[in-house]
């Protein structure tokens, strides 16, 4: 079984480490951190002209039509360089839920703009949010937590609780975050990841701002979510990758004793436990991007694949801090840099433990 990539694919990791090299050093990274945004305005400008946002949506949109394996290539590359923005949010989790539940005069409206980099989506959710039938209409009402880049959100969608109790599913619905009746609140957070709060009070909800058809909206959300999961998963291993490399670089000329740490053979063993532990996720990550490009069920593939990422995320980090020692807890080191966004994205989209339990749910029906 050939686990290899493609021409294609190569040369896009190729080019995709070179650009991100060059564009994206750990200072700016830094810069983005610091600014509150999470967010590199000129980089998103550079990386909408490379066609990245639209690598996995339909060239009638203007995307280039790629798989989710080309797109899982693409995001390890993402995470190896740390680079900010609202890639995942946006150009994955919320233009998928657009793409596969939004009528054509929404993607229209919607998926070339975020192609573009002009249009920046979110996905707000939660038993908090609550739509309700009112002088023949829907209203959306409540809070949602940890909403990820609200403030540079041009639209919101939201899974809300059903409307009418009967309905089994949820209805999808856009927000304009600039609406009578939406409030943000930046929350604390790691890295200064930039997540919020909205609140939404009683914001009247015109018929078109219904995603697809009212009551069936959480096929798409399941759908988009699992992508966003595999991307979310490349990251953490282009992350891992690039720790990995730091710390074999500098076992090799930091002296202790008299001679290299990385002749010793505790190092020799974490460095081996890190590589055995990235090649198994990637194995479990392309795995999941083939079977859902393939069409096939693959929830089984998408947990194993995010809890090997999470395990991942530890692995890397003790690892780190543990070869780099005490110079790698201060925030001029790089290695901070990498174990803080492990946890973040760890915790994102299910964490180890989430995903752990669907696991061992499936087993036992």
């Amino acid at each position: 079984m050939d686990f290899g990539l493609t021409e294609q694919e190569e040369i896009l990791r190729r080019s995709a480490r070179e650009f991100l090299e060059a564009e994206c050093p750990t200072s700016l990274v830094r810069q983005a951190e610091e600014s509150g945004e999470g967010h590199a305005r000129e980089l998103w400008r550079k990386i909408a002209g490379l066609g990245w946002l639209g690598i996995s949506l339909p060239e009638q949109f203007g995307g280039t039509g790629g798989s989710l394996t080309d797109q899982t290539v693409l995001f390890e590359e993402i995470g190896r360089a740390l680079t900010p923005g609202p890639l995942l949010t946006s150009s994955v989790l919320a233009a998928q839920i657009v793409l596969i539940a939004g009528n054509d005069d929404q993607k229209t409206a919607l998926i070339p703009g975020v192609i573009s980099g002009e249009v920046i989506l979110t996905l707000a959710r939660g038993d908090r949010l609550e739509t309700a039938s009112r002088d023949g209409g829907l209203t959306l009402s409540g809070d949602s937590l940890f909403v990820p880049y609200a403030g540079l959100a041009t639209n919101i969608i939201c899974a809300p609780r059903p409307a009418i109790r009967a309905w089994p599913d949820t209805t999808l619905v856009l927000v304009d975050p600039k609406a009578a009746g939406v409030t943000m609140t930046s929350m604390e957070s790691i890295a200064n990841y930039p997540q919020f709060l909205v609140d939404f009070d009683d914001v009247p909800l015109p018929d078109d701002s219904v995603l697809g058809q009212t009551a069936e909206g959480m096929q798409a959300l399941d759908l988009a979510v699992r992508r966003a999961t595999v991307a979310q998963c490349a990251e953490t291993l282009g992350r891992a990758q690039k720790v990995l490399e730091m710390v074999v670089e500098y076992a090799g000329h930091r002296v202790a004793f008299g001679r290299p740490i990385g002749t010793f053979q505790a190092v020799q063993h974490r460095c081996a436990d890190l590589r055995v532990a990235v090649d198994g996720g990637r194995m479990l990550t392309y795995q999941a991007a083939w079977k859902l490009d393939q069409g096939l069920t693959a929830d089984d593939e998408v947990s194993m694949a995010k809890a090997q990422a999470g395990m991942l995320s530890r692995l890397a980090t003790e690892a780190g801090h543990s070869i780099f020692a005490g110079i790698s807890f201060t925030v001029e080191h790089d290695m901070q840099l990498y174990s803080a966004r492990a946890k973040i994205s760890e915790a994102n989209l299910g964490d180890t433990e989430y995903h752990l339990d669907r696991l061992a749910a499936q087993m036992g029906s």
